[in-house]
């Protein structure tokens, strides 16, 4: 699969900076387990509590509000936007999160070696559209990642998208109601989930006009499919 994002450095605060240099090394996570392995989420952070990962977490605004209102939840951040991830580590900081650690890594390289079936949930908040018809095929939600993406989660996981383009949203629904593994939990797209704070990127997006359409899968084992 073609890469999915376009690394941009962007403008850095020095807060963000600092936090980069200071607890990047704390919260981050490497790509790679130890010899090559799976990602041993159980020792990075020190239990065993279910796991979500949230594929491009921007600022990371819903991503601190969301582990502080969760903390038995462990929350596992990919993002290579280096100012959001610098955002997010001074929350990590100013609220006392234990439950959050990032990957700074291609989303497609990290799903690659996370464990099948390991994890409960998988977060993808306004995805880069790819609006131009050429660049269609650096979408994250497409067959076969969604096929990887399915094989990760435990049975009854969740995948849940959330984007303000509405033709994004119809093929991302094409796509995931033909990856097998996964079932929608509603007829078409899902209502708002109350738990999901909104952020000033949506807020903006409605502001402009935008519909937000919303996706929530299911992982079931093949015999609940039917």
């Amino acid at each position: 699969m073609e890469r999915t994002f376009v690394r941009r450095t962007g403008r850095m605060t020095g807060g963000q900076r600092k936090a980069l240099e200071t607890f990047l090394p704390v919260y981050g996570m490497p790509l790679h387990g130890k010899n090559g392995g799976n990602i041993d989420f159980g020792k990075i952070f020190g239990n065993a509590n279910p796991i979500v990962m949230e594929i491009g977490f921007g600022t990371g605004e819903a991503t601190a509000v969301i582990a502080e209102n969760n903390p038995y939840i462990n929350y596992v951040g990919i993002e290579v936007h280096t100012p959001g991830i610098g955002r997010l580590l001074m929350e990590i900081e100013e609220r006392g999160l234990k439950n959050v650690r990032i990957m700074e890594h291609d989303a497609v390289e990290v799903f690659n070696i996370v464990k099948s079936e390991s994890i409960s949930g998988i977060h993808l908040f306004f995805p880069d559209p790819w609006p131009k018809k050429r660049h269609h095929k650096r979408r994250i939600i497409q067959k076969p990642f969604t096929d990887i993406l399915a094989s990760k989660l435990q049975d009854a996981g969740y995948l849940y998208m959330v984007t303000d383009w509405a033709e994004y949203a119809d093929v991302a629904l094409a796509e995931l109601s033909m990856t097998v593994g996964l079932k929608n939990a509603y007829t078409r797209f899902a209502p708002p989930q109350i738990w999901r704070p909104k952020t000033k990127f949506e807020e903006r997006a409605i502001a402009d006009g935008r519909e937000i359409r919303e996706l929530f899968f299911n992982r079931v084992s093949s015999a609940k499919l039917s």
